[in-house]
């Protein structure tokens, strides 16, 4: 393509970014005293990012002397915004963190304003989500001084005061003119301004741009006043760019557009005093924003400011798209006539839907979370991004590395698969209203993925399809086969990945025609057990602890499975350690499987609706006319027990009574009971020990906060009596916990039929 070739494409481009600069112009605010002051004098500027918000520079709220502006009661001032001066409060400021975060905690000169008028209807801005590199095609803006027109005439005979959203209807009037640096009028081309700040405004000869007759002037009327960038680059102090028009004083807290991508990319700050390049604040610095920067007495946006901030402005650009409001071109309209033609398969569109998707999501439990998410989409492993990601959103916008169209389509796709498969998995089993908007909202983001992901080949589909879940247990299942010639019984094991509502994935197997005997069943798996465990909390997150789950049959719900000592690391010379004071570890009945009993749910239910758990004591002190302790009598007392019962014996479960008892309690339904691995036979009766037991265990049912909490609560019992930490615990050393949850029932160890994928 030859120069003039070049140049007549670029102008193509440049035509589309009219619209662009007219929404810019009427989102940039200027910042003033508070309204019916008798200064008037403009402080500097802001841009309209959410409804209610205003971002600005942080020194723009500061006097010349470095001291607070002087506001009205409360710290009220003045935002010029609709025409009209409204009075807004400073709520955060970034460049100030919390006197705890020490000297070296992270400053951005940035500010957020809040309007105290709700009914105040502006537009917004739309913000990167993504750092800017180099700038070819900018812009950036400064604020009205005044409301109603009143112009400042700066001291090189620009017009120095516009760019706010209150010059939107004479934005509008004067759409189509055109203003040129004054360097080449052939490689920059603006709209919405009468004159750049500084003078690079309107031709002198009268004419329009290359000799066209100029259009007959309106009258004379505050405008958009809006600076061509020559060029802008990011370092480590931030956005750098080059004019050939000084930056005036106002502009600070305006906005800088990149127009090649329709986009808010940094906050004007200032210019060097040396080489007069101008500085800004690159909008990603945002990121740092958290609860810390609320200033006293202002009214938050909770405890993540930064998602709940980005979460409105993301939904607000999305429902101005909404076919019922009766709105005119919007910020999207600008960008999508920018960006159409250039062969995107995840364009604009796509992006706007994504990140209103997005927004819809509690933010993600740890940042670490979007990062990893970034690396697996990308292939570059555990290595962290070139910065910091803190939202779903962030992590979009860390995924254009200027791919083809379809290599950055399905990081797309892939990556918005990954959230919606992390959102759910956070609150699959989470009960209550807010959960289940959240799976509905993880719902709607896995079809939108679904229909982004039929154009993709077949291989890319099924890489994509089976995202790794994060698992919530580890069950380790013993399969009984038969008895050999001595008379000992023989068996295989599996251990599974369990990811709630019965989906399982085996992760390891021992399976042949043999079998071995139990105890060496459970040498195997203790063998290898360890590292399982912390491979499933490593992808269950940081911090987490996954739960054991041991499924054993008839003659083994005495094991002990709290006690394993497993290793502590994947050295090969690792200590051992227990399993149960770390980690929330079941017992299983290894003869429920799939088919599941009306009266297990019903039990469960129960017992999950309850208000409080009683302990249900199966022992020698069952009455009721039968023989104390007999089998007949634990089946009348299991049948006619209350919701939430909960049964509680003492004795031995390995054989005898407490075996049958068990067995009875199983078969009436109960999905959960508590009982020592070591406790006694019927040649002895009940003692202290067993009084102690008992004590304790209804102790611990009271005020429980209902079933789901029992695994952690006998967690924690574990962890004081393997510590002695509380007197009176060393009889919930191998405490036995059934947990049996008919919702998520324990797969089937051989089948032919393929176990369920955690898709």
């Amino acid at each position: 393509m030859t120069t003039s070739e070049g140049r007549s494409a670029v102008r193509g481009d440049r035509a589309h970014y009219a619209q662009l600069l007219d929404h810019a112009g009427r989102t940039t605010v200027g910042l003033r005293a508070a309204p019916g002051a008798t200064a008037t004098r403009s402080w500097g500027s802001g841009v309209l990012i959410a409804p209610g918000w205003v971002l600005t520079c942080a020194h723009v709220l500061a006097a010349s002397d470095g001291r607070r502006r002087d506001t009205g009661p409360d710290g009220v001032f003045g935002v010029v915004c609709g025409g009209r001066v409204v009075p807004a409060r400073l709520a955060y400021d970034l460049s100030r963190p919390a006197p705890e975060a020490g000297p070296a905690a992270a400053r951005a000169d940035l500010a957020l304003v809040r309007l105290l008028d709700p009914e105040t209807d502006h537009p917004c801005a739309w913000l990167s989500d993504q750092p800017a590199t180099l700038l070819e095609d900018a812009y950036i803006f400064r604020g009205h001084d005044q409301a109603g027109g009143g112009e400042d005439v700066d001291a090189a005979g620009g017009s120095g005061g516009s760019g706010g959203a209150d010059g939107g209807a004479a934005a509008g009037r004067s759409r189509e003119r055109v203003i040129r640096d004054s360097r080449d009028s052939r490689d920059s081309c603006d709209t919405g301004g009468a004159g750049g700040a500084g003078g690079a405004g309107k031709p002198r000869d009268g004419r329009g741009v290359h000799g066209a007759p100029a259009a007959p002037r309106a009258p004379v009327t505050p405008v958009d006043t809006f600076i061509a960038v020559r060029f802008g680059a990011r370092d480590a102090r931030g956005l750098q760019f080059g004019s050939d028009v000084r930056v005036m004083p106002g502009a600070s807290g305006g906005p800088l557009i990149d127009c090649d991508r329709g986009e808010v990319v940094g906050i004007v700050k200032g210019r060097h005093q040396q080489d007069h390049v101008g500085l800004a604040v690159p909008v990603t610095a945002l990121r740092g924003l958290g609860p810390e920067h609320l200033v006293p007495g202002a009214e938050g946006l909770g405890p993540d400011p930064y998602h709940a901030l980005m979460s409105l402005h993301d939904r607000w650009h999305w429902a101005g798209q909404d076919l019922g409001r009766a709105v005119g071109p919007t910020w999207f309209d600008a960008q999508h006539a920018i960006m159409a033609g250039r062969g995107r398969l995840w364009g604009v569109q796509e992006r706007l839907q994504a990140l209103d998707l997005l927004a819809r999501l509690p933010a993600p439990r740890d940042p670490l979370v979007v990062e990893a998410a970034v690396g697996e989409v990308l292939d570059r492993g555990d290595r962290p991004g070139a910065w910091s990601l803190r939202t779903w959103r962030d992590g979009h916008g860390a995924l254009y590395q200027g791919s083809d169209p379809y290599t950055e389509l399905r990081a797309f796709v892939h990556y918005l698969r990954i959230v919606a498969q992390l959102t759910a998995d956070e609150v699959r089993d989470v009960p209550g209203e807010p959960a289940a908007a959240v799976r509905e909202q993880a719902t709607r983001l896995a079809e939108f993925v679904q229909a982004k992901a039929v154009v993709l080949l077949p291989q890319d589909r099924r890489r994509i399809g089976p995202v790794r879940r994060r698992p919530r247990s580890v069950l380790v299942e013993f399969e009984p086969l038969f008895y050999d010639e001595g008379g000992q019984e023989l068996f295989n094991w599996s251990v599974s990945e369990g990811y709630g509502q019965g989906q399982w994935l085996r992760v390891d197997v021992q399976e042949s025609a043999g079998g071995v005997p139990f105890e060496q069943a459970r040498e195997q798996v203790l063998r290898r057990l360890g590292g399982r465990l912390l491979r499933a909390d490593s992808d269950a997150g940081p911090g987490a602890r996954v739960r054991l789950e041991v499924a054993v049959p008839e003659g083994h719900w005495h094991t002990a499975a709290g006690q394993w000592e497993v290793a502590a690391s994947t050295r090969r010379t690792a200590r051992l350690r227990p399993v149960g004071p770390g980690r929330a570890v079941i017992l299983r009945d290894q003869g429920r499987r799939e088919q599941i009993d009306p009266a297990w749910l019903r039990r469960w239910q129960g017992l999950a609706a309850a208000r409080e758990l009683q302990a249900l004591r199966l022992g020698p002190r069952t009455g009721d006319g039968a023989r104390p302790g007999s089998v007949e009598a634990i089946w009348r007392l299991l049948e006619t027990a209350v919701e939430g019962a909960l049964p509680a014996l003492c004795h031995t479960v390995a054989d005898g009574f407490g075996r049958d008892a068990v067995g009875v309690a199983l078969d009436t339904g109960f999905p959960a009971g508590l009982w020592p691995a070591a406790g006694h036979g019927e040649e002895r009766d009940c003692d202290a020990g067993c009084e102690e037991f008992h004590r304790g265990v209804r102790e611990l049912l009271q005020g429980s906060g209902g079933v789901a909490r029992l695994p952690e609560l006998v967690r924690q019992l574990r962890a004081k009596a393997a510590e002695a930490a509380e007197e009176g615990t060393h009889w919930a050393r191998d405490l036995v916990l059934l947990y049996d949850d008919p919702e998520d029932p324990i797969p089937p160890l051989f089948t032919d039929r393929p176990q369920l994928s955690p898709r």
